[in-house]
């Protein structure tokens, strides 16, 4: 029996509905890590689709490392301003800021390099998760690192 606590712990983790987030536990018989799964193909799914859709707006996000000798500006790219003002857009913009001053990735490696604060997820999934809850195309535009 799938329990109300777990489909509200999914869908705080993923962001889908409750009538998703239950169905996915119905169908690999409450296993949360395997319900996450699922969702997350599901998610890549709806990635998929809106990714011919154009992202002509979104922000720059400038991260700079605490000894201020290094930095990253990076663009990311979404279709509305709406989406560009979300708190989630803005702090998904963040973590992969602060994911390429770590880990210095070049932008054919950055989406399938593993996430340097979760290496349980890839940079591409992480931008999936975002897509399949904010209903709209994401991309990484450019981006660069400095460092002296």
């Amino acid at each position: 029996m799938i329990k109300a606590e777990q489909v509200k712990n999914l869908r705080d983790k993923t962001g889908a509905s409750m009538m998703e987030c239950k169905k996915a536990l119905v169908e690999t018989n409450g296993d949360d890590e395997k319900a996450l799964s699922i969702l997350r193909e599901k998610g890549a799914l709806v990635a998929e689709k809106k990714s011919s859709r154009d992202a002509s707006d979104g922000i720059i996000e400038a991260y700079i490392h605490s000894n201020k000798k290094m930095g990253v500006l990076l663009e990311l790219k979404c279709e509305t301003d709406f989406v560009a003002k979300n708190e989630e857009f803005q702090s998904l913009a963040k973590e992969i800021a602060l994911h390429i001053a770590g880990m210095d990735s070049s932008k054919d490696s950055l989406l399938e390099e593993l996430f340097v604060k979760n290496p349980e997820i890839t940079i591409k999934a992480m931008i999936d998760e975002k897509i399949a809850k904010l209903g709209e195309n994401i991309q990484i535009g450019e981006f660069v690192r400095f460092e002296l």
